[in-house]
């Protein structure tokens, strides 16, 4: 066989990509595992109500790590989406119970549950803007930026109702501001409205960072910062648009709790961010940003709910299951690191075959 057969003969995966492509495909097998195992330990595991609990479950974290995977494409980090979804929660109850009060006028305003739908996650959205422009324009790390405004978020919603919860939010017919319970115990062919809003999230997430020029400018970004600027990708904006997104998808999350428990309480969605950070690293999408899918996250967001419902009915201890859910986090972190690695030594052994392939015979 000549040398130039040779060097056009196709070749068999390595060792290092064969560990690259288990890697990859380490959440979707992780969750296959725990589905097999949970089934088999618990009978009522994989029965249809209860799969629904559990899909009913997911969506929430599986929203909030959508609005998350943007974030952490452009390599930085949204802590207050917890606090976002717990303010929002108590906007929508507040506009519900209380109204809308105008002191100039001496009237109080009680807007249509759509209106107060719309308020709750333009709310969301101007939180995650006030996230992007305290990034972008004073420098501030986002780790940094979104822990004080975890606080602040935390803190407003205490304020509007001196840390107390509006309970009863069903609205008064005469006002015309009922019927938002039904976004969180309606239904729509026999299936939750929470779900179909994650399934259409997810696909709109999907579309977006696949096939959309902005899609292109988010993974561009967290590659490499300063090759998207040469490149003409306007990166602040970028990044404001990210933490919108992500504090759209919160304030998503908060009406719909606000919605199934008929009651808003300040501290609604604590410690949110951090299933939704784990669901997301666990999908696959890098820390350092630039790498990761919208479809990995839903995979990730859901090992995280079958792992939760799954301990629940076997009766473990609240505190065990902590204990998973952080060695699972931990885990997930190495697992990136070593994806990390094999990517470099994937990319050494190809310039390697580059540089000792033999030039073309004129």
């Amino acid at each position: 066989m000549t040398a130039r057969a040779q060097a056009i003969r196709p070749r068999g995966l390595t060792r290092t990509e064969v560990a690259q492509v288990l890697l990859r495909g380490t959440a979707l097998i992780a969750l296959a595992v725990m589905v097999v195992v949970f089934g088999a330990l618990s009978p009522t595991f994989l029965q249809l109500t209860n799969l629904e609990i559990l899909a009913k479950q997911t969506a929430i974290n599986a929203i909030l790590a959508i609005g998350m995977t943007f974030v952490i494409l452009t390599g930085g980090i949204d802590l207050s989406v917890g606090s976002i979804v717990g303010l929002t929660a108590m906007i929508a109850g507040l506009l519900i119970n209380e109204g809308l009060q105008i002191g100039a006028l001496g009237v109080i305003v009680y807007p249509h549950t759509w209106m107060v739908m719309v308020i709750a996650l333009v709310a969301g959205a101007l939180v995650g803007a006030i996230n992007g422009l305290i990034i972008t324009r004073f420098s501030v790390a986002p780790f940094i930026a979104t822990l004080g405004m975890l606080y602040v978020a935390r803190g407003a919603a205490g304020l509007l109702n001196n840390g107390n919860t509006f309970p009863n939010l069903v609205g008064r017919p005469e006002l015309g501001n009922t019927g938002f319970a039904e976004l969180g115990a309606g239904e729509l062919l026999g299936v939750s409205w929470a779900i179909w809003i994650m399934g259409a999230l997810a696909l709109v997430a999907w579309f977006v960072t696949s096939l959309t020029p902005f899609g292109r400018a988010v993974y561009a970004v967290g590659g490499n910062q300063r090759s998207a600027e040469l490149s003409g990708i306007r990166v602040d904006r970028t990044k404001l648009v990210v933490y919108m997104i992500s504090g759209l998808c919160a304030a998503t999350v908060g009406l719909i709790i606000a919605s199934q428990l008929v009651a808003a309480h300040p501290a609604t969605g604590e410690f949110f961010e951090l299933n939704a950070i784990a669901a997301v690293v666990l999908g696959g999408t890098s820390l350092s940003g630039g790498r990761g899918t919208i479809v990995g996250t839903m995979i990730g967001a859901f090992v995280i709910g079958v792992l939760t419902v799954g301990l629940n009915q076997l009766g473990v201890s609240s505190f065990w299951q902590l204990i998973v859910k952080g060695s699972v986090i931990v885990l997930a972190l190495v697992l990136d690191q070593l994806q990390v690695r094999v990517q470099r030594r994937i990319a050494l052994q190809q310039q390697a075959h580059a540089d000792v392939a033999p030039a073309p015979a004129g």
